[in-house]
């Protein structure tokens, strides 16, 4: 079963290690796919045969790389007859799959009646791209995420999150978004310290956190850091807008 939080990378070594062929892939493609930032998986074709045990499925998972390109791996998933072992094989292209079904099942590779059904509803992709518009739909072209860092960007969010300490901070629809995120970027738009009317300085900072998600949206959260506490510690507040931090700046600067 996939996992929806598993990150790019765990996806892909997890691919390419069960595969018995993972080997006669191109060390060109290998190390273009280090580069992924992002992937889709489907399930393509498949076929049953309670009558003589027979399963296969082919998947294709699709992966965006840091180039602005992307790359489709097809792995086939079988058992043969009289064996529950499932073993995984890996493509480069459905072609070389429809070889591999024919190779062992004996079956005609295209357009004949043994091959794998198309699942219902579905339709051959026209390219690569075409498989990731579903994931990156309305997307804005991969160039502006190229700052961004693609690292453990969910778990980033859900400390930024945690970390707040204001009661009007964001919720959970915002934080069930924040769990597809792959990318971000931490900015600073506000950083020092102001007098306050009781005499008193306090310390200010203001932090965009941007998010890069899953579905090609992008996502911030405000992060206020001030001082401003009756024993002058330390305290986080996250917002949704701008607006809204710099507001909530502004208020506690008022606080006596």
């Amino acid at each position: 079963m996939s996992d929806p939080y598993e990150t790019t990378e765990a996806h892909l070594d997890r691919l390419l290690g069960r595969a018995l062929n993972s080997y006669d892939l191109p060390d060109r493609l290998v190390e273009r796919l280090g580069t992924a930032l992002a992937h889709s998986s489907s399930l393509y074709t498949t076929h049953h045969s309670p009558a003589t045990g027979i399963w296969r499925e082919t998947h294709r998972h699709t992966y965006l790389l840091t180039d602005g390109g992307s790359v489709s791996l097809w792995e086939l998933a079988y058992r043969l007859e009289g064996d529950r072992t499932v073993r995984h094989e890996v493509f480069v292209s459905k072609a070389e799959t429809c070889l591999a079904v024919s190779r062992l099942f004996g079956e005609a590779t295209a357009g004949g009646a043994a091959d794998p059904v198309l699942l219902p509803g579905e339709e051959e992709p026209e390219n690569d791209m075409t498989a990731l518009s579903v994931l990156f739909a309305g997307s804005a072209p991969v160039q502006r995420h190229r700052d961004y860092a693609v690292e453990q960007s969910a778990d980033h969010a859900r400390r930024v999150l945690r970390r707040a300490e204001n009661a009007d901070r964001p919720g959970e629809p915002v934080a069930t978004r924040l769990r597809s995120a792959y990318a971000h970027r931490i900015t600073q738009a506000f950083g020092g310290r102001q007098c306050l009317s009781d005499g008193r300085d306090a310390g200010f900072s203001l932090y965009e956190h941007a998010f890069v998600l899953l579905d090609g949206s992008e996502l911030s959260l405000w992060e206020v850091e001030h001082t401003v506490t009756p024993d002058g510690r330390h305290m986080c507040e996250v917002y949704e807008s701008e607006c809204a931090a710099r507001e909530a700046m502004e208020l506690r600067a008022r606080v006596r």
